[in-house]
């Protein structure tokens, strides 16, 4: 298959990052010729001046449309584009010059109807930044899956950074209304479908998340709870591994509880993994206050996540109630 590429961005009141991410495209080695759909998905702080300043120097299309959700709008801007062959990108991603090279490089030699891509941490962001960049795609807190490690199982990819054939849209039907949630969920829909998906190891981003640590436990409490829905939803999906975060804060109270009690070991255990993740985390991002904040950002992983699932769990399977009833804020509604 000739891959003729469409990027698509959805943004909601940012445009400072299409601004950054455009610039990344204008640097791209890529000769081919490709073009940029931005969705502006109902914001009040409008791209499209940002936009219309980069028309000469890329082939680009702006549309506007009510609030929807992310889901939504990369549906909308895969139907308005005019390739085969769709990446679809957050905002807040900023691409390293050979970006869509690696990913053109990668579909002529194994093609792939749906690939996924790792993101990394640009010397510009913050420390915070880093230390949730670091704590999201390590071996030692995720698997390692978004930094770009080898997958247990089916390779799972993420809207951030994802592609998708126009063919695989149309037979998995596009993201559906949950967030967050929705990327897993349209690529469990992509394998029933008879399509396969692939890591693409070389393709990057550097990914912002525009974030602090309220926000980041925001997102990762709804990641948890999101999680057992879509168990619920595509039977035989679930792993044991989701169970981490919840079954390591629960030991985590236990083995503090334990050593009151004078039984040290479990706690010189967990002690002893965030160590490991400390001198990880130095190694990796050459800081000291990195890696202290890693720590700490870990925590907030687990424990957000961990809370979110178990709840999740609970509700979704002894309750009678639909997913959408008990937890409305993980949908977006069509209007």
């Amino acid at each position: 298959m000739n891959a003729i590429l469409s990027i698509i961005v959805p943004v909601y009141n940012r445009p400072e990052e299409i601004q950054e991410l455009l610039e990344s495209l204008v640097e791209q080695d890529f000769k081919e010729s490709y073009e940029i759909v931005i969705v502006e998905d109902g914001s009040i702080k409008s791209s499209e001046e940002v936009v219309k300043s980069f028309q000469e120097s890329l082939q680009i299309s702006y549309y506007f449309k009510e609030n929807t959700g992310p889901g939504d709008s990369r549906n909308y801007g895969m139907q308005n584009a005019k390739g085969n062959y769709y990446i679809i990108l957050d905002s807040d991603c900023i691409l390293p010059k050979q970006y869509l090279s690696e990913v053109k490089k990668e579909l002529q030699t194994d093609f792939v109807h749906c690939f996924g891509g790792p993101d990394a941490a640009h010397e510009s962001f913050t420390t915070v930044q880093k230390a949730i960049n670091y704590v999201m795609t390590s071996f030692f807190t995720t698997g390692g899956i978004r930094g770009g490690g080898k997958s247990v199982g089916k390779f799972q990819p993420r809207s951030f950074n994802m592609g998708i054939s126009k063919e695989a849209f149309s037979k998995a039907g596009g993201f559906g209304q949950i967030h967050p949630g929705e990327d897993p969920d349209l690529t469990f829909r992509i394998w029933k479908a008879g399509y396969a998906t692939r890591l693409f190891p070389k393709a990057f981003v550097y990914h912002k998340r525009r974030i602090d640590w309220n926000k980041f436990y925001i997102q990762v409490n709804k990641f948890g709870m999101v999680r057992p829905i879509l168990n619920k939803w595509h039977k035989g999906t679930a792993k044991l591994t989701y169970w981490f975060p919840t079954l390591f804060i629960l030991g985590l109270f236990a083995s503090v509880l334990m050593a009151l009690g004078g039984i040290i070991l479990p706690l010189a255990i967990v002690i002893a993994y965030f160590l490991l993740l400390f001198l990880d985390a130095s190694i990796k991002n050459k800081s000291i206050k990195v890696a202290l904040l890693a720590i700490f950002a870990a925590l907030t992983q687990f424990t957000g996540y961990g809370i979110g699932f178990l709840k999740s769990t609970i509700l979704v399977n002894f309750s009678k109630k639909e997913p959408e009833t008990l937890f409305p804020k993980l949908f977006f509604k069509k209007k």
